[in-house]
C-alpha cells in the first residue's frame, strides 16, 4: 500500500522517515518529493509498505510529531488527471 505523508518539515530526511515508519513494519520504498527546479523538498512524501503494516503506521503516525511538525498520514489516492496544456481561447493574429 502506498501512504501519503504531508506537512513534513523541510529538514525531514528519507532516512528519518524510513526509521519512523519501520517501527510499524517493513518499509519497501520512501520517496521524498522535491521541487524539480530547486531540488528542495516540497514537504510531502510517499511510503510503500505491506497493507497490514501500512494501516498500523497510518494509525500510529497520523498527527504525530516528526522534526517539529505534526504529520498528516493517510492512504495515498490515485493521481488524478488534472488536464493538460492550457493556453487556448482567443483568435490568432494571423492574416485572414
Amino acid at each position: 500500500m502506498k501512504i501519503f505523508v504531508g506537512n513534513m518539515s523541510f529538514d525531514t530526511s528519507e532516512d528519518g522517515l524510513r526509521a519512523a515508519f519501520a517501527a510499524h513494519g517493513n518499509v519497501e520504498d520512501v520517496a521524498v518529493i522535491t521541487d524539480r527546479d530547486t531540488g528542495r523538498p516540497r514537504g510531502f512524501a510517499f511510503i510503500t509498505m505491506p497493507d497490514e503494516a501500512a494501516r498500523a503506521a497510518i494509525e500510529a503516525l497520523n498527527g504525530s510529531d516528526l522534526d517539529g511538525r505534526a504529520l498528516n498520514v493517510n492512504e495515498a489516492r490515485p493521481k488524478t488527471d488534472r488536464g493538460g496544456g492550457g493556453g487556448g481561447g482567443g483568435r490568432s493574429r494571423g492574416n485572414w
